[in-house]
């Protein structure tokens, strides 16, 4: 592999945004601690939240977890501004201030705007919040910046020749979405990487997908090494390409750290025969029907009538992947109670033009009805 910046940073990165919950929907901080205490011990550096994760909780988490116990010089903490919930430039900028009072931690050590694409671009140029962070970097506020990206090549390509100062960039990337029409990690990855920059993984595991892929993936996985779970397929994929930072695992409990950790403590590029394995899975997993959505649920907040989007396309691929309709119309029963169902769309859009998967929503949340109702 090259030489690049973060390239000896260790490369599992610990995602705050699926932490632990209590029987009342909040964050169980002690098992949050369990967690940290067990990633800085396997060598861990790397923690990545945002303004917008859990309304805010999951960065007062960071606090409690990590920031008030653990000295400031043994680890890096991420942090984003979306300036698509911003109503003015001032709000943008105070995301920052209220990051910083949140977590406690006196600075970011990555600084990134949020989940960049066509659809919002033209907030962060007018807020002007390219010179915002990076004056926050002058002032020692931020050690590094970057961006999260959703959308083209084409597009990722213009915002790096613009910003050819950018310390790293942030690309979903995983072994589903290597070719994929929509996502086009492949062809991101390798634009980043022709700039020189950096690439921190976001959703290597697909929102959990690649965790319990379909049995026909799993079979092959499983004949190709019987005790690697299948997250490690996914995460140790990511992790195998050249000029990443860390991959980014949003962990919920000890047992998917523990899990993670197995073979991230002396991680191991995949091998000719490994990668040849996951080709087989990706040709697999292409010829299998589903519904893309990684469950980021920045497309709930929005929703005039409360469906519980992810909730609803979970169901689904219960029926599309696993082909389980009882088990489906189960946990949609579960994810919709109290709530809206998805006969209640009432095609406003506001859903897909904040879906970062860019996913025809209305489309499934029609066909869902149909299926699960």
């Amino acid at each position: 592999m090259s030489d690049y910046f973060g390239k000896d940073i260790f490369k599992l990165g610990f995602g705050l945004m699926r932490l632990p919950k209590l029987t009342d929907g909040s964050i169980d901080i002690e098992q949050t601690k369990d967690m940290v205490d067990a990633f800085l011990a396997a060598g861990g550096t790397y923690f990545d939240t945002a303004y917008v994760y859990d309304n805010g909780d999951s960065e007062r988490a960071a606090k409690a977890a990590l920031v008030d116990r653990v000295p400031r010089e043994k680890y890096t903490l991420a942090t984003k501004l979306n300036a698509g919930v911003a109503v003015d430039a001032e709000s943008a900028k105070q995301q920052f201030r209220t990051s910083l009072e949140r977590t406690g931690a006196g600075y970011f050590d990555f600084y990134l705007l949020h989940a960049l694409s066509e659809g919002n671009l033209a907030k962060y140029d007018e807020y002007h919040l390219w010179d915002f962070v990076k004056e926050l970097k002058e002032k020692g506020l931020v050690r590094h910046w970057g961006f999260s990206f959703h959308d083209s090549p084409q597009m990722l390509d213009r915002l790096l020749t613009a910003h050819p100062d950018v310390d790293f960039i942030q690309l979903q990337i995983n072994y589903a979405d290597w070719e994929s029409q929509n996502v086009q990690s492949r062809t991101c990855w390798e634009t980043a990487r022709r700039h020189g920059v950096s690439v921190v993984v976001m959703e290597p595991v697909k929102g959990g997908t690649l965790a319990n892929p379909p049995q026909a993936v799993k079979d092959i996985l499983t004949a190709a090494d019987p005790k690697a779970s299948a997250a490690s397929w996914a995460i140790r994929y990511a992790a195998s390409l050249d000029g990443i930072i860390t991959v980014l695992s949003g962990m919920s409990n000890r047992e998917q750290m523990e899990d993670n950790l197995s073979y991230m403590r002396q991680f191991r590029p995949l091998d000719e025969k490994e990668q040849a394995s996951i080709l087989c899975a990706q040709k697999e997993l292409a010829s299998i029907p589903s519904i893309a959505c990684t469950g980021c649920r920045y497309c709930t907040d929005g929703c005039p009538m409360g469906i519980p989007i992810p909730g609803v396309f979970s169901a689904m691929n219960l029926v599309l992947i696993y082909h389980q309709t009882e088990r489906a119309k189960g946990e949609y029963g579960w994810q919709t109670q109290g709530k809206g169902k998805a006969s209640d769309c009432i095609q406003c859009g506001q859903c897909e033009a904040a879906c970062p998967q860019h996913l025809t929503i209305i489309d499934y949340l029609q066909q869902s009805a149909k299926i699960l109702e």
